[in-house]
């Protein structure tokens, strides 16, 4: 293209005037065309969304911090989301981190979580587990969320979890800070015949009605347990303790009849001890179990790049052994929410973080939960140059 204001050194602003007719002349077709493609394999946006050319699940260039094609543990990356079905696992992001209400940067946990995994292996020694060969688990990428609009990011997300579990695939949600709770269990709840129960493991009771006038990573219990199948009675918290527990939270806990167990009851009576309760506890009545994973609920030694790091939660090995009790029995999805790699170092967080979700599924696999849909399209492949 020929430079029309070439050799008028006597306009001050001749490349910019230049650059603006520039850009009328340049193509748009590409950008149409990726458009219909995100819409027909990410899904029409939520209807909140005002915007329709941005859909659910992100596969263009927006937004910017979400979409990177590296996959959970390289497992394959399913472009188009219709296709869900065939999977028995389906792993997606929430890159939220609008209900921050300290730190942020939790909008970038999906991505630090997917790069973490490619330090591990598919095979697990001493649980005899081989996710590459015994499970059928894709990527479907991540949400789009709004980053100024934490209600229609929410939408956004209830949309996406509602569309996993409606084909009868078993969600793993990489947060994201833990205002996700709330849209995750709304979209998960209405396609459950009965009752839901929550293991929260958290530092935090998260269970007042707003913080900062908003719904925030504060309030996630608070308003899952108004939905009417997932009840505050089935709510077992576990790790809470520590100088950041608001007393709005705790009264509501106490006046809906949650169950709270702290680090110090963990010492008390052990790990086996706690399991069972929580597990009695989230399936009374109940025909499924979440799991939603707060990584805080780890000392803030062992994982300092997160949102409000609370010193002395549990050990990792308690953790990562609390959550191999409380997934034997099944589950019925799982999130890990409030890594922020900006905060991290030496990606001790994000590690920890792939590590909660690596040792649920296997657990479930050993114990014949997950495992059992083998992949009936051949073009799904594992590795770094999977389609």
């Amino acid at each position: 293209m020929t430079n029309p204001f070439a050799g008028q050194a006597d306009i001050p602003n001749r490349e910019g005037q230049w650059a603006q007719q520039a850009e009328a002349e340049l193509p748009t077709r590409r950008h149409r065309e990726e458009i219909d493609r995100c819409i027909a394999h990410g899904l029409e946006a939520a209807p909140t969304i005002n915007d329709r050319t941005l859909s659910t699940f992100a596969r263009g260039e927006l937004p910017h911090f979400a979409g990177e094609r590296g996959t959970f543990l390289k497992a394959p990356f399913l472009e188009d989301v219709n296709d869900v079905a065939d999977a028995e696992v389906a792993v997606f992001g929430a890159p939220l981190d609008a209900g921050t209400t300290y730190r942020p940067g939790t909008r970038f946990g999906p991505m630090g979580i997917r790069r973490s995994t490619n330090l591990f292996g598919t095979y697990c020694y001493e649980l005899g587990v081989d996710l590459r060969e015994q499970l059928n688990i894709v990527d479907i990428g991540d949400v789009v969320t709004i980053p100024a609009n934490i209600e229609k990011s929410f939408d956004q997300i209830s949309q996406a979890m509602a569309h996993v579990v409606s084909n009868g695939v078993f969600p793993v949600v990489l947060g994201g800070d833990h205002s996700i709770g709330f849209p995750t269990v709304r979209g998960l709840a209405p396609y459950l015949d009965g009752n839901v129960g929550i293991i929260h493991f958290d530092r935090h009771v998260d269970t007042q009605e707003t913080d900062l006038d908003e719904r925030m990573h504060t309030t996630p219990w608070f308003h899952a347990t108004n939905i009417k199948n997932a009840p505050a009675t089935n709510l077992v918290q576990i790790g809470i303790g520590g100088w950041q527990a608001p007393r709005a939270g705790v009264q509501v806990g106490r006046q809906r009849g949650s169950t709270v167990i702290t680090v110090g009851d963990v010492e008390r009576v052990g790990i086996e001890k706690v399991a069972e309760i929580a597990l009695e506890t989230a399936w009374k009545d109940a025909k499924a179990v979440y799991l939603s994973f707060d990584i805080d609920v780890i000392d803030a030694g062992f994982v300092p790049g997160t949102g409000w790091p609370e010193p002395g939660g549990l050990l990792p090995r308690e953790a990562l052994n609390l959550i191999r009790l409380i997934s034997e029995p099944g589950l019925n999805g799982i999130e890990v929410v409030e890594c922020s790699p900006p905060y991290d170092w030496a990606e001790q967080t994000a590690l920890m973080s792939s590590r909660v979700i690596l040792d649920s599924l296997a657990v479930m696999v050993r114990a014949g939960k997950l495992g059992k849909k083998p992949a009936a399209l051949e073009r799904h492949a594992w590795g770094p140059f999977a389609d």
